[in-house]
């Protein structure tokens, strides 16, 4: 029998790293994940992904990924970030190939130094809260206009990001006074995936960049008290829609999360309503 709603894990992940063959990777990863529900996206940059099953299947999962060669190695190993659901996140397992993991149509990409999320710019969560705490840190948030809107980081700054574009403009629009001042950036995400692809443009703009480690997923996961750094609910793209500072299912609704009158929160809307469905 399927695994009742209060016993699914929920494990979401990334890994930056070469994929000679993403489609042969991918059939190796469908086989991997049988049993399992979720999202999974191989590419010639790596793998991002999260599933959700039994916890001994999520587990059997994870431990098959990591003992996999063509995606981590002792040294860099994959990470992955837990909760517990509710809401059957996902209808069914999806396991795809495309050009990138994540598209943010940066410019100058192909010239950039591949991503790291295993470099000295990524904070522990609470090394993050002690540069928030500094008055000279630009806390950015990397993440869409509607995610901020439903919570962030306190003091965080909204770049209004309706399209990946809006980030890239908003970043060049500032970046000089942030190096003129010589103030830090400290950056974060969902899960970490977004900043660090963008890491390496913004310091090609002459930026000294900080990363949360884990993204707020992390931050949430490690800290018992994260709501000292965190307001309102965390946006998670799955059916569960948004989790409180305890990664606890909120109840929140897609109508609570996205305003139909602006036309790229229109058709989330309208996504989120068919994925409901599913």
């Amino acid at each position: 029998m399927p695994p009742t709603p209060a016993a699914l894990l929920h494990s979401s992940f990334y890994r930056f790293w070469p994929v000679a063959d993403p489609v042969a990777l991918a059939a190796q990863v469908r086989a991997m994940a049988q049993g399992l529900t979720g999202l999974i996206v191989l590419a010639p940059e790596g793998i991002n992904g999260a599933v959700a099953g039994a916890p001994e299947a999520v587990q059997a999962f994870e431990a098959a990924l990591q003992a996999s060669r063509t995606l981590s190695d002792a040294a860099r190993p994959l990470r992955f970030k837990h909760s517990a659901c509710v809401t059957p996140p996902f209808g069914r397992l999806k396991v795809s190939v495309k050009p990138e993991i994540v598209a943010l149509d940066l410019p100058a990409a192909a010239a950039l130094p591949a991503p790291d999320e295993h470099d000295a710019s990524h904070l522990s969560p609470q090394a993050w809260r002690e540069l928030m705490a500094r008055d000279d840190v630009v806390l950015l948030d990397n993440r869409n206009h509607f995610e901020w809107r439903l919570g962030r980081f306190r003091g965080a700054v909204d770049p209004g990001v309706q399209h990946f574009r809006d980030f890239v403009a908003y970043v060049e629009t500032h970046a000089p006074a942030w190096r003129a001042a010589q103030r830090p950036v400290a950056m974060y995400c969902t899960g970490g995936v977004r900043c660090d692809k963008t890491a390496p443009w913004m310091r090609s703009l002459g930026l000294t960049v900080f990363q949360l480690d884990g993204g707020i997923l992390n931050h949430l996961q490690t800290l018992p008290d994260a709501d000292r750094d965190w307001e309102g609910e965390c946006f998670v793209f799955d059916k569960r829609i948004a989790l409180d500072a305890r990664l606890q299912e909120t109840g929140t609704d897609a109508e609570a999360v996205f305003d139909p009158a602006l036309p790229d929160e229109a058709w989330r809307l309208a996504r989120a309503k068919r994925l409901d469905e599913a």
